[in-house]
């Protein structure tokens, strides 16, 4: 029992490095010439516009959510004019980063597992290397830069969107002026309070790419690999960013302190 927990430990951790070291060379790389710029930014364009709509509903129906759930805590206490601040703040802090994290996991990082293992297994990228195109910056580093480009972009779409929703909400049950909501919602919103959880989702995006497109350039085992790649694709880059907002979380309560 013992040898088999340590062999497990021992797998976890290889693959840990061997990921680490992938996501590592890929930005090395990514500052070397040549620059891919046209392909990073068709891939800007598919991860980013077209997970777009997505995006949006789901910030609107979180918002909508949201407000409901805060409303139903702040009237026992009488603070129903809480409610515009509570709902921003945590949008902006935690639920907007975190949820366009997973949502953007699911979509984009299935799709370029799949896609990258559908080329490895029909030996589309060692005919890339034949032509002498490197296929690790043209394939892996231009999707992990535009995720990383993507991500904060998203993250404000949603937070955006979830403001919106709450405002819907809101006006819905007590007839409360756009005017009055958005001015209590952001009174007490700072700067310090969007820029670090909004750039918080570079590095969701440099995890989803990261950890994609190593599993798309690892897949074996013909089209039954691609269809594990991509579930997998989906499954460790999300427990990877959940595991990785709590540090970040506690990181960016070390340099930006709460204050009283």
């Amino acid at each position: 029992m013992l040898g088999r927990l340590g062999t497990l430990v021992l797998t976890l951790l290889a693959w840990v490095g061997d990921v680490a070291l992938f996501g590592a060379r890929a930005l090395y790389e990514a500052v070397l010439p040549p620059y891919e710029f046209k392909e990073t930014w068709r891939h800007v364009f598919e991860i980013g516009w077209r997970s777009l709509p997505l995006i949006a509903l789901s910030g609107l129906a979180i918002g909508v959510v949201l407000s409901m759930h805060t409303r139903a805590s702040l009237e026992r206490f009488g603070a129903e004019a809480m409610i515009p601040a509570g709902l921003a703040i945590a949008l902006i802090r935690e639920t907007g980063p975190l949820t366009a994290g997973l949502l953007v996991s699911g979509r984009v990082g299935a799709g370029i597992g799949a896609e990258l293992g559908a080329m490895k297994v029909t030996e589309q990228i060692d005919a890339l290397e034949a032509v002498a195109v490197d296929s690790f910056k043209f394939l892996a580093v231009t999707r992990i830069l535009a995720c990383i480009i993507a991500m904060p972009l998203l993250t404000a779409v949603i937070d955006f969107c979830g403001i919106f929703g709450g405002y819907l909400a809101e006006t819905t049950v007590s007839g409360m002026s756009a005017q009055l909501y958005f001015h209590r919602a952001f009174s007490i919103v700072e700067f310090s309070d969007f820029l670090p959880a909004t750039l918080k989702t570079a590095v969701f995006g440099f995890l989803i790419g990261t950890v994609s497109s190593y599993l798309g350039f690892n897949t074996s085992r013909g089209t039954e690999g691609v269809g594990r790649t991509s579930t997998s694709s989906v499954v460790l880059s999300s427990i990877c960013i959940i595991l990785v907002n709590v540090v970040l979380v506690k990181l960016i309560f070390f340099v930006f302190p709460v204050k009283a």
